[in-house]
């Protein structure tokens, strides 16, 4: 008899750190806000993370997609612009959002119709390609890297050893535990601010008040970390939620960039319209209303005017001229405007 997907990859796993015993063979989890408490012989919400016998078991050994993509494609634009990522992602995920555009490998052990497969590799491949194919940056993304935390911190100490960045692009669903655990190996954190009410985050599977929680935890620590919200009609695109949501960035750093992108219908969120230029170019304008100094327009390049560069904030030069995901031209020098020398946040070549 063949094998199901969930016995395939109870094999592709090893005991895991982020967790403690519990009484009678249980587990609390905390790679994910979720902080799961798990019966012996039962997985957490994530549906990849479980108890064996009164150990946690995790995924390893395996990716599910690996790609070279431009950093701006994360989306980064304040994290060595231009530069290559190599990404990798597993299976899985603590979340399940109608309209997510990776569902074909994060939802794949919740519906059948995401038939993703696993796909046995080292950390040393890995990291090996990402060498072979001059990317700075290795980023664990695809499905929810927090609860794959073990597997891309084993990658990141070799990535760091081999003079790579790397990078989380997450919701943002932390914990305490699981920013201690990754914080030594890692260099950027992609959030997603996917609303700034409870009400759409319980849709979604999600607490709104942890993802603000790591959002400042993220930055009281130093690792560079930019937020996106895609900007959903009917969903959180009202102005006193986008106001809402960039007056909280604004309260940590001003200096954070904020993405504000455009949806399309995807998976199950079929009922909702595009969003339309004219509603990323609002979005943008609250962010800079609410003083944020960096709000980018994404998904519609060549449509959003200036909006998918970077300016300085002081002068308004051009520092980085982009089309999509493409880099026109970078003309930051040490740090700073090339023009009037104002400190621009981020990190650069």
């Amino acid at each position: 008899m063949a094998q199901t997907l969930q016995e395939i990859l109870s094999s592709y796993t090893r005991g895991g750190e982020l967790y403690e015993p519990m009484p009678k063979n249980w587990v609390q989890c905390f790679a994910c806000g979720h902080r799961c408490k798990i019966s012996p012989d039962k997985g957490g919400i994530c549906k990849v993370r479980f108890n064996r016998g009164g150990k946690l078991f995790v995924p390893y050994g395996y990716a599910a997609g690996i790609q070279l993509d431009p950093v701006e494609k994360k989306p980064f634009y304040h994290f060595y612009p231009g530069s290559s990522a190599l990404s990798f992602g597993m299976l899985g995920c603590d979340y399940h959002c109608a309209y997510c555009q990776n569902w074909f490998t994060s939802q794949t052990l919740r519906d059948p119709n995401a038939t993703a497969e696993p796909v046995i590799v080292s950390a040393e491949q890995i990291v090996q390609l990402a060498l072979q194919q001059k990317a700075k940056i290795v980023t664990s993304t695809y499905n929810e890297p927090l609860i794959t935390s073990e597997w891309a911190i084993e990658i990141f100490k070799l990535a760091k050893q081999n003079g790579l960045a790397t990078s989380y692009v997450s919701n943002g669903n932390g914990t305490k535990e699981v920013l201690d655990y990754i914080q030594p190996y890692i260099d950027a954190y992609k959030v997603d601010l996917k609303s700034f009410r409870q009400k759409a985050y319980s849709h979604l599977g999600g607490t709104l008040q942890n993802v603000l929680d790591t959002i400042q935890s993220l930055y009281r620590r130093g690792i560079w970390v930019e937020v996106v919200t895609l900007v959903i009609p009917g969903f959180n695109d009202s102005s006193a939620e986008l106001s809402d949501i960039a007056k909280f960035i604004a309260s940590v750093s001003k200096d954070i960039p904020w993405h504000v992108t455009a949806f399309h219908h995807d998976y199950k969120m079929t009922d909702k319209d595009d969003t339309t230029v004219n509603d990323i170019l609002r979005a943008v304008e609250i962010g800079h209303q609410e003083d944020l100094q960096f709000v980018y327009a994404g998904n519609l390049p060549g449509r959003v005017g200036q909006y998918e560069n970077t300016l300085c904030p002081s002068c308004g030069e051009v520092l980085v001229e982009r089309k999509g995901f493409y880099v026109l031209k970078n003309s930051i020098a040490k740090n700073a405007c090339c023009k009037c020398g104002t400190k621009i946040s981020g990190r650069w070549q």
